[in-house]
């Protein structure tokens, strides 16, 4: 927004719940970035967060914190609940292995367990050679009646192993589990709460952590709520998945394993309407990290990759049959990316307002003029009543040497929606990029991809990743709310998708945003125009946030497109100070998300008083 108050690093990139680490690349930039960060810290500082220390306590605190409110906050919905004439029944589904007996014991129990009774546990063993697992299983289905198992004759890997659980199923909802994890004690009550408080749902998931060999619990994932464009970048879903029995059909496809789960749930997904899509941000799933997994190897299954590719091209497909574009490997194991194609048709126009300082404003058409593909553009550079004669004699030569490049002259007081507005008005592109005078182009493809995301029919407005000239992140995706306006989540940390004290999304996929910052907006022409462009009466900052939400309540998706990555050295050209009257606006027009609701695409377990992604302590002040 405009003016607007390292150790192995976790991957976000999942694929039928598969997490991985992997070392960020070492370049020198990075290295110099971690320096810096090591003087900022002290020694012991960087001790602790190199150990991981700092995370760990402050996790384990708030699963103390966590579990003394949820016994509170689920006595009397859960005794409501189980007072229904006809509670609905969830069959858990469970595909085994050649399972590790502790851990089989673990995940059975842990259903058994469950504060919701209402379950059956379906189990299809996939013809393991190990008799202790048989043996395992049918001393449990003998001693508890909810406990159905089926043994394969032959091995069919995980898809068809699970389409057979899924045939002794006779629950309203099913969900899955695997064979060496384990659910939360009021897991299914939870889940069951949520599909009682919104009748509509039909898919529901939760948030969720990792255990240890020991049983400890670490690295949480906070998700987001239903987020289509994250739901492209990776299986973040993950774990807990409850989905509505009949619309599961025949369940998994074999050709997908390793990304069986994903694909299914994309496929659900393109069914359903938003509102049908339910997440509870709660850790209801505890995901086992051991030797030989996923969680610690990332080659370990090399297929799912392939696998989860194939489910995501299948989704984008199905979403967007008109689309011109590809899907993509991304630039990290089990994340993927839009390549989009076939944009000579259209006119992107960047609009640049500025006064004065060439110095800022060449480098910026300069980076776009050298560095853009993909897709032609103009560049309309709006004078908000520059005075130095540098700045009249840059303009002329220019305009001179590039047809794509225009002056608009504006004398009017300064007013950010005002210039920008204005810019619009004499574009002629179908595309339109409002773009700070104070950025630079770093990656080719940033136009295209802005264009790209802009043009798809559910999405509203479209930022980039933008960076400090440090490297640390300016801004990637806005949330509303945080430090009681709204703020940029992830400002100054290392654009890095491995962060093991990051308990949020990875700040480098692209994702759904409730707000973009106006340094760099793209957005049709036509959905601009639908959603009256710019309110004037913001004078400073404060619109960009006003017309992404406008844009939201409209039933379009803002974005984070993390694959647009410019340099941002934040307003250089203009006063810090903010008028009055924008904090009236936004105090007007950012509700209910300062006061009322959490940003949907946040979540609540995280503080809204540190830019940086933080646990909250519930109850705290």
């Amino acid at each position: 927004m405009n003016g607007l108050m390292h150790k192995l690093r976790r991957l976000r990139g999942v694929a039928s719940g598969v997490w991985t680490r992997v070392r960020a690349p070492w370049t020198r930039e990075r290295a110099a970035r971690v320096w810096q960060r090591a003087r900022r810290l002290g020694l012991r500082g960087t001790l602790r967060a190199l150990r991981g220390h700092d995370a760990s306590v402050v996790y384990a605190d708030w699963v103390r914190a966590s579990e003394a409110d949820e016994a509170r906050a689920i006595r009397e919905p859960l005794q409501r609940l189980l007072a229904l004439d006809d509670p609905p029944r969830v069959s858990v589904l469970m595909p085994t292995y050649n399972s590790p007996i502790p851990w089989l014991r673990d995940a059975i129990e842990s259903v058994q367990g469950q504060s919701y009774p209402h379950w059956e546990l379906c189990i299809a063993d996939d013809a393991s050679s190990d008799p202790e697992v048989r043996a395992t299983l049918e001393r449990y289905a003998a001693e508890d009646g909810r406990i159905r198992v089926e043994f394969r004759s032959e091995t069919g890997h995980i898809s068809r192993a699970t389409n057979s659980a899924l045939a002794l199923a006779t629950g309203d909802w099913v969900a899955f589990l695997d064979h060496d994890d384990r659910l939360a004690p009021n897991a299914l009550a939870w889940l069951m709460l949520e599909a009682r408080a919104q009748p509509d749902a039909r898919l529901i998931y939760s948030d969720e952590d990792q255990v240890d060999g020991a049983g400890r619990r670490q690295q949480p994932f906070f998700k987001p709520d239903w987020s289509p464009q994250l739901a492209i970048s990776q299986a973040y879903l993950g774990h807990l998945v409850a989905i509505q029995r009949e619309l599961v059909g025949n369940g998994f496809d074999p050709d997908l394993n390793g990304a069986q789960d994903y694909d299914l749930w994309l496929r659900c997904a393109n069914q359903l309407e938003p509102a049908q899509i339910a997440h509870v941000p709660r850790v209801l799933y505890h995901w086992r990290a051991h030797a030989g997994s996923t969680a610690q190897d990332a080659e370990a299954k090399p297929y799912a990759d392939d696998a989860g590719l194939r489910a995501v091209q299948r989704y984008v497909e199905a979403r967007y049959p008109s689309l011109e574009g590809t899907v993509e490997r991304g630039d990290f194991p089990f994340t993927y990316r839009l390549a989009f194609h076939g944009q000579h048709n259209e006119l992107a126009s960047i609009i640049i307002p500025t006064r004065d300082r060439v110095d800022l404003v060449r480098a910026c058409v300069d980076s776009i003029l050298e560095k853009t593909t993909g897709i032609p553009f103009e560049i309309v550079i709006v004078d908000n009543g520059s005075v130095e004669p540098e700045s009249a004699a840059y303009f002329e030569a220019v305009t001179a040497e590039h047809d794509a490049v225009r002056v608009v002259r504006d004398d009017r007081p300064f007013n950010w929606s005002g210039v920008n507005n204005l810019g619009a008005r004499e574009a002629r592109g179908s595309i339109l990029v409002f773009l700070n005078n104070d950025t630079e182009v770093i990656a080719p493809g940033w136009l295209s991809s802005l264009a790209g995301y802009a043009s798809l029919p559910d999405v509203g407005a479209v930022g980039g990743l933008l960076l400090f000239p440090d490297g640390t992140i300016q801004h990637s995706g806005v949330v509303v709310g945080m430090g009681g306006w709204a703020d940029h989540v992830f400002r100054g940390e290392e654009p890095d998708h491995l962060n093991a004290a990051n308990p949020f999304v990875s700040p480098v996929l692209t994702r759904n945003v409730l707000s973009v910052t106006g340094a760099c907006t793209a957005v049709t022409r036509a959905r601009y125009e639908a959603l009256g462009g710019f309110d004037e009466a913001f004078i400073i900052c404060g619109s960009d946030v006003e017309f992404c939400l406008k844009a939201w309540k409209a039933g379009f998706y803002n974005v984070l497109c993390a694959e647009a990555r410019l340099v941002h050295h934040e307003s250089k050209t203009r006063s810090p100070e903010i008028p009055e009257i924008d904090f009236r606006m936004s105090e007007i027009h950012y509700e209910p998300y300062r006061t009322r609701e959490i940003d949907p695409f946040f979540n609540p377990n995280l503080s809204l008083r540190h830019t940086r992604a933080t646990l909250e302590l519930r109850g705290s002040a």
